[in-house]
């Protein structure tokens, strides 16, 4: 990205990555285009953000005037990060979910099974992760909605089937049709300097069934015909092999915080249910989480963590720590 964007850019880019709604879409551009440097080396980021607006305000009138809803399937976000599960048809997507999560979803042998997606929440310590079961891609056919999805999550798993001759193919369609759309997978998340209409999921690619006969040798072909720039986690998620290190890898790549609330007339913090923000944030932006009155009426608020003395005073720019105690102030 140019250099020297600040802070607002990033945050605008983040949600627009996110946005559930055309209007949120038009919100979070026109932030970009506002805070964008100004110079020579943006020209071209600039022009493609003006174009990305006048698009989304041209999609949302059409919207308006037709009653229909642009933006497809969406599924509300929970938990501390919210991880798309991918792959082609038989790959194991479901019973990853039925085993990390408590959702039951149908499981079979045979491939579409899964038809619409479906959501789970997968715990991690004293905080959970939001993870969702998708339907199929395939060389021909994706959902339309599933790039929205996508765009949102904060992390990808494509799951790989070592248990047929058919996954390591299956895999790379996959890859072949979304490197066909705006939307796709890479190391790490991000939209393009060129066309910010271009986005990039943070992604792991996950071998499953490795308990299979052939299984060892078919992850040697993913290898050498399919090598990728995500990180590998090899896998049984019908019998559980390698899920704890899966489940552990997935929570720290969401990269956040726990933050914990107590009131002023409390002696005791509420230690079950944490707020979870992303790393760097600060007091304000936890404290918007918490109420949007604290957005205008916060005074300042007391912290007790690792890196400050108990009941120290902090403003709205202080800086989260994992597993702060934060008490607020209006």
């Amino acid at each position: 990205m140019p250099a020297n964007l600040t802070a607002q850019y990033l945050k605008a880019e983040e949600e627009y990555r996110r946005a559930a709604t055309l209007e949120d879409e038009v919100r979070c551009l026109q932030v970009m285009l506002q805070e964008i440097p100004k110079h020579k080396g943006t020209d071209h980021l600039q022009a493609s953000l003006k174009s990305r607006i006048a698009k989304a305000k041209r999609d949302l009138q059409t919207e308006k005037t037709s009653g229909k809803k642009g933006h497809g399937f969406r599924i509300p976000r929970q938990g501390a990060g919210t991880v798309i599960i991918l792959g082609g048809p038989n790959a194991g997507k479901s019973q990853l979910l039925r085993s990390l999560t408590r959702a039951t979803p149908d499981v079979a042998s045979y491939p579409f099974t899964t038809q619409t997606p479906s959501p789970g929440m997968m715990p991690w310590e004293d905080v959970m992760v939001q993870l969702i079961d998708t339907p199929p891609i395939t060389a021909d056919y994706m959902e339309p909605y599933m790039h929205g999805l996508i765009r949102a999550a904060d992390l990808a798993l494509l799951m790989v089937d070592l248990g047929s001759d058919d996954g390591v193919e299956q895999c790379q369609e996959v890859l072949d049709h979304l490197g066909q759309t705006k939307t796709r997978l890479a190391a790490t998340s991000y939209l393009s300097e060129e066309d910010v209409g271009l986005s990039f999921t943070q992604t792991f690619v996950v071998p499953n069934k490795i308990d299979l006969p052939e299984a060892e040798a078919r992850l040697e072909l993913l290898h050498d015909l399919c090598p990728l720039e995500f990180r590998e986690f090899v896998i049984s998620a019908e019998k559980g092999i390698g899920l704890e290190e899966l489940r552990d890898t997935t929570y720290r790549a969401l990269d956040v915080v726990r933050v914990y609330s107590k009131l002023p007339t409390a002696k005791e913090p509420d230690m079950d249910r944490p707020f979870t923000v992303r790393r760097g944030s600060t007091l304000i932006d936890m404290a918007g989480q918490v109420h949007k009155d604290f957005l205008e009426a916060l005074k300042f608020a007391r912290v007790w963590g690792a890196a400050v003395h108990d009941g120290t005073v902090v403003k709205g720019d202080y800086v989260l720590n994992d597993q702060d105690v934060v008490e607020l102030h209006m």
